[in-house]
């Protein structure tokens, strides 16, 4: 079992499982398996000798990982005892294990595989997201509610913009896209062990694993697997920003969204953001993530010492994390609740207030800046002291027209540009079909 109740909350059960010992061991196997096959179309090695590396390779579950675990901190590689063992196993053909490869090879293309792995079901949480957000964001583009800045009420917006934001954050920090090449450079990254079919070698390998070509070896060049990571955290760091607009949106004192959610150990009426806080916990563990690997990439010369050999646990933790948000997140929204009574309310609780803006855009060309600026600050004081709306204020006034003062507290009147955004923010996908 891959998946423990200590990272029950940094992981799901489908990523945790791309990550296992399992996994991890049928992605260097299949390295070596597809090393010794591409060498034998080469010429390079026996292809009866191939065929049996091949064979003792095809049983994963065989394999001892604790063993190999162990083993692993001697070497500082688990290549090194996987290969042995692998060596064991294969017989006659043993000599032709692992033949001209070096351990990093093995280790950093299985990670390379197994991203590709994680790719595939990040990708179907990611686009179900996407798929759930832009019908979110269509139901309720008309649904005017407070834009809050410094956690202030401020002039409104749509709550299918603010979701049109959400959308459009992680559709443009979706870190996968360009594959990773295989890594494959033998003891010096020159290949030189093999000649002059060192290139055409690497070709072949590629083909076998379904990997595209680099144009040299990356061993101490970490830039590639950087971006990733990187990305990861940015994404993730995406799903928090919509984490924290949801949980804020679910305070009792604001309640215009409610997540299906989880309920209290100690208190039956609360109903927790618990998807929110999922990803918020993801969202607070990458930045550390991303750091160190990033400060892993001053590597020495052609092969590291610590560097590389952080590497595994930092990349899987990072695209563990960013699965459990997604997941987490995809939940979310698929249960959200949205109370547009409760946005109205809100709205009218400011007493008016939030529309000082926009009574100055009307006074200001009658009265100067100052002066108009000047009756409104005013005009705002005594709406909350005399708890009357700043329209009854500005009425009694005479400082508006009876036009001006029916549009005055109207928040549709006052969305701007709001709708024409939204639908910026959606519209690849619209252009897409």
């Amino acid at each position: 079992m891959s998946f423990h109740l200590i990272g029950s909350l940094a992981s799901t059960e489908e990523i945790a499982e791309v990550f296992s010992d399992r996994s991890v061991l049928e992605a260097l196997l299949a390295f070596e398996a597809g090393l010794a096959r591409a060498q034998a179309r080469l010429g390079i090695i026996p292809a009866e000798a191939a065929e049996k590396i091949a064979y003792a390779a095809a049983t994963p579950d065989s394999f001892d990982a604790a063993a190999i675990a162990r083993a692993a901190r001697q070497s500082a590689s688990i290549a090194i005892p996987l290969v042995k063992e692998l060596m064991q196993r294969a017989g006659e053909a043993s000599r032709y294990v692992h033949w001209g490869a070096t351990s990093q090879d093995a280790v950093d293309t299985a990670m390379v595989l197994l991203l590709k792995q994680a790719e595939a079901v990040l990708a179907r949480d990611h686009l179900r997201l996407k798929k759930s957000l832009r019908a979110l964001s269509e139901r309720y583009r008309g649904a005017a509610m407070l834009a809050r800045t410094l956690l202030q009420p401020a002039p409104p917006t749509t709550f299918g913009y603010k979701v049109a934001g959400w959308y459009g954050a992680i559709d443009r920090s979706w870190p996968f896209g360009d594959d990773l090449p295989l890594q494959f450079g033998g003891a010096a990254g020159t290949l030189a062990s093999y000649g002059t079919e060192g290139p055409a070698l690497t070709r072949e390998l590629a083909t076998e694993l379904g990997l595209p070509l680099c144009e040299a070896p990356w061993h101490t060049h970490r830039d590639r697997l950087a971006r990733l990571v990187a990305g990861c955290g940015i994404y993730t760091a995406a799903l928090g920003k919509m984490a924290r607009d949801i949980s804020l949106l679910m305070q009792q004192e604001v309640g215009e969204v409610a997540e299906a959610g989880g309920g209290s150990s100690a208190m039956p009426n609360k109903l927790n953001p618990s998807g929110c806080a999922i990803v918020l916990a993801a969202a607070n563990r990458t930045p550390g993530l991303v750091a160190a690997f990033l400060s892993g990439m001053i590597q020495e010369h052609e092969r590291s010492a610590g560097g590389w050999q952080a590497e595994w646990a930092t990349v899987s933790a990072t695209v563990e994390a960013m699965g459990s948000a997604l997941a987490a997140m995809v939940a979310t929204i698929d249960g959200l609740a949205v109370y547009r009574e409760r946005m109205r309310a809100n709205l009218a609780a400011t007493q008016g207030v939030i529309f000082a803006e926009k009574a100055a855009m009307m006074l200001t060309p009658k009265l100067g800046r100052e002066a108009a600026h000047a009756l409104l600050a005013e005009a705002a004081r005594s709406a909350v002291a005399q708890g009357r709306t700043m329209r009854e204020i500005l009425a009694q006034s005479g400082a508006l027209d009876e036009e001006q003062l029916a549009r005055l507290d109207d928040p549709h009147d006052y969305l701007g540009a709001a709708e024409e955004f939204r639908r910026k923010l959606l519209e690849e996908d619209d252009a897409a079909g």
